[in-house]
Parts: C-alpha cells; sequence; structure tokens
C-alpha cells in the first residue's frame, strides 16, 4: 500500500472512469475524497467499501463543479477532516453532442464550467498545501479528444484542448515544489458518459445505434475495443508513484491507438 498517508480527492467519482480512480488509490492505502451526483444509498455503499479497502476514511462531498465557492470550500474541508489533498484527480465531467450552429449557449457555458474551469479552482485551491509539503500530483481526466477533433462536439473538444494546455502550464509553474500535473487521455471508455450520447449521435448522424458504436465510437480506435476504466486508473496510479516524479506536462493516451494516425 505505497499511498498510505495519503490523501486523494476525486471529482465526477461516483461512477464510472472517477470511482475507478477512487478505488484504485483506496487500494493502495489512500484517504479518500469522492465527489459527484447520484442516489444517497450507492453513494454511501461505494464510501464505506472505499474505507474498508484502503483502512483509512473515506468522504463524500457534493460540490457541484460548476460552482467555484463550492469547489474551494470541497477542498478545505478534505484539508481539515482528511489532510491534503495530496493527490487531487479532476475527472468531473459532461458531454452535449449538436451542429455549432444549433448549439445551446447555456450547454456550452455548463459543459466548459463543468469540464475544464472546475479544473482550474480545484488546482488552484490544492496548491498551496502541496506546496507546503513539497509533494503532490495532480492528475486530469482529458480525452483523446485533447489531442484531435471530432463533429458535434465543439464544446467537449475545446474544453478538453484547454485541459491540456492547462496541465502543461501547471507542470511548468509546479516544476520545483516536488508536484507534477498530468493528463490522461482515454479513446472511447465503456461508462454511462458515453452510453448517454449515443442517443444524441444517433440523431445527428441518423445511424442506428450499432452504426454508431461500430462506425463513429470505435472507428478511430485500432483495437476496436473499448477502453476500460480500470486501464485508465492504473494510469494514474502509476502517475503517482515516486518513481514517477520526473513526469509531468504528459499527456498520456489510452486510446488503442486512436490518435497514432
Amino acid at each position: 500500500m505505497f499511498l498510505k498517508g495519503k490523501t486523494a480527492l476525486v471529482t465526477g467519482s461516483t461512477s464510472g472512469i472517477g470511482l475507478a480512480y477512487a478505488k484504485a488509490l483506496a487500494a493502495e492505502g489512500a484517504a479518500v475524497m469522492i465527489n459527484g451526483f447520484g442516489e444517497a444509498d450507492a453513494i454511501e455503499t461505494e464510501r464505506a467499501a472505499l474505507a474498508a479497502a484502503s483502512g483509512a476514511a473515506a468522504l463524500y462531498d457534493a460540490a457541484d463543479m460548476s460552482k467555484p465557492e463550492q469547489i474551494a470550500a470541497m477542498v478545505a474541508r478534505c484539508a481539515a477532516e482528511l489532510g491534503g489533498p495530496d493527490i487531487v484527480i479532476a475527472n468531473a465531467g459532461v458531454q452535449f453532442v449538436s451542429p455549432i450552429e444549433d448549439f445551446p449557449i447555456e450547454k456550452w457555458d455548463q459543459i466548459i464550467a463543468i469540464n475544464l474551469s472546475s479544473a482550474f479552482h480545484l488546482t488552484r485551491a490544492a496548491i498551496p498545501g502541496m506546496k507546503a509539503k513539497k509533494w503532490g500530483r495532480l492528475i486530469f481526466t482529458a480525452s483523446a479528444h485533447s489531442l484531435v477533433a471530432s463533429p458535434f462536439k465543439s464544446a467537449y473538444v475545446s474544453a478538453k484542448h484547454g485541459i491540456a494546455g492547462f496541465t502543461k502550464t501547471a507542470a511548468l509553474e509546479l516544476a520545483t515544489f516536488g508536484i507534477t500535473a498530468n493528463c490522461i487521455s482515454p479513446g472511447y471508455v465503456w461508462t454511462p458518459l458515453v452510453e448517454k450520447q449515443i442517443p444524441d449521435t444517433m440523431k445527428a448522424r441518423g445511424m442506428t445505434r450499432e452504426q454508431v458504436m461500430n462506425d463513429v465510437l470505435l472507428a478511430g480506435q485500432p483495437t476496436k475495443q473499448f477502453v476500460t476504466v480500470e486501464q485508465v486508473a492504473a494510469m494514474a496510479l502509476h502517475l503517482c508513484r515516486d518513481e514517477s516524479a520526473q513526469i509531468t506536462g504528459s499527456n498520456m493516451s489510452i486510446d488503442g491507438g486512436w490518435t497514432a494516425g
């Protein structure tokens, strides 16, 4: 358990990739604060399981990632009740699929706020504590869409490109403080976020569900397989190791070869 004594804060972690991050970190002994939306009973079940796995505390915070003041309060609560955070994973994300000319302005603003701006607010609040300890790991869930684009996802692609740039800036600013900043860019991972965008893509492209899955979602992944949440979480764990202290400012692709071409 190489993370015993460390505290991790993971946003968007009540399901999907975020929950996989939390489980992987807890399995290595980290105290964990999870965040996100969902049924209270289901969240409590996951929280209790994380505490049992880590042998350390696990807390849930319902901060809304579109509200900067709630993000700052969540980091302050993490510091007060768990210590840290030593590891911050900005993972919260939403998606909307539409042609640019029809893209609702409120949806653009929401995606930029949750997928990009929340990472800034989270990092800004966490940096002072990390600097004081001279150790920290900042990990951002980007996407293959931080490197390439797809039609009908203008806000999401813009936000994820922004995450890649923010990662580099944070890495340069924090390079002498024992703090690394990296982003992980998965291809298509089978999560609720991906499943929910299938009907919109069917409508936008005039395709069947099977066509969307084979000809859109997996079209760009040469392996023709979805990435698993466990594979993404394993990369995050690797970045938390002391042996990874010189990996900073990197964009780690886990996309079945999608961005290789």
